[in-house]
């Protein structure tokens, strides 16, 4: 993969997901530092897009390649494991274990050894929490105590905390109620002090807006993926 090569293109891609019609994306190109936010597809629609993005599943029809590689030539466990590795997901689907403390969830990425946690793991882990907006006071406090915003925050800390080429955010506020525009700040200002390329599924305007992200959005008829416009205009037209 050349610089300049797409991190990921999607190509004449229809999957069927149990959805009243199938997944469709005509043409699609995501490139090195490439900030998105793509509208038009509902949770379930959403996350099919993810698994065909990571290659979780395979298209029925089309071609999709992530990094320069075509995810249906991806042969090995170990090889698909080696390509997730690149991207950190955002996503409410994502595991926490409810027992266990907010920062030994966030270490989880990093090592096994959780407890005692190591104090270099602890310094990572606080250094992940503040970038996503976690409260240091709060890091020892059981996962299961967490607000709908706190989990969604603490799943973009452990998408950071191996340094991915490109964070994935499946509706990442749609149990935030008004907290999106909060949270869209918070991705806006971590992927500037990063340098990390994301890409979001959002029906949320107001988290769209605060993001910084380039709005786009696909008509799930013809898969065609085209700027936003018309009430999402009105936002993203300075």
């Amino acid at each position: 993969m050349t610089p300049a090569s797409p991190l990921f293109a999607l190509t004449g891609v229809i999957k069927p997901f149990g959805g009243p019609m199938p997944l469709r994306v005509a043409q699609f190109q995501f490139a090195p530092g490439d900030r998105v936010v793509l509208s038009g597809l509902d949770a379930l629609a959403a996350e099919m897009f993810m698994h065909i993005l990571t290659g979780a599943a395979l298209p029925e029809s089309g071609r999709v390649e992530v990094f320069g590689r075509a995810t249906d030539q991806i042969e090995t466990d170990t090889a698909w494991l080696a390509s997730l590795d690149r991207f950190g997901l955002v996503s409410n689907r994502a595991v926490l274990l409810e027992q266990s403390t907010i920062a030994e969830n966030l270490a989880l990425p990093l090592t096994l050894s959780i407890d005692p946690m190591a104090p270099d793991v602890r310094a990572a882990v606080a250094r992940m929490a503040a970038d996503a907006g976690l409260d240091a006071s709060r890091l020892d406090a059981p996962a299961g105590t967490m607000t709908p915003g706190e989990r969604m925050r603490a799943h973009l800390a452990r998408a950071i905390a191996t340094d991915p080429d490109v964070l994935l955010l499946e509706h990442p506020t749609a149990t935030l109620g008004d907290g999106g525009a909060a949270f869209g700040d918070t991705l806006r200002t971590l992927s500037d002090t990063r340098g990390l390329a994301w890409f979001a599924i959002s029906e949320d305007a107001a988290f769209a807006r605060a993001s910084g992200g380039r709005a786009l959005r696909l008509n799930p008829s013809t898969g065609d993926v085209r700027p936003a416009g018309g009430f999402w205009r009105r936002w993203f037209t300075s």
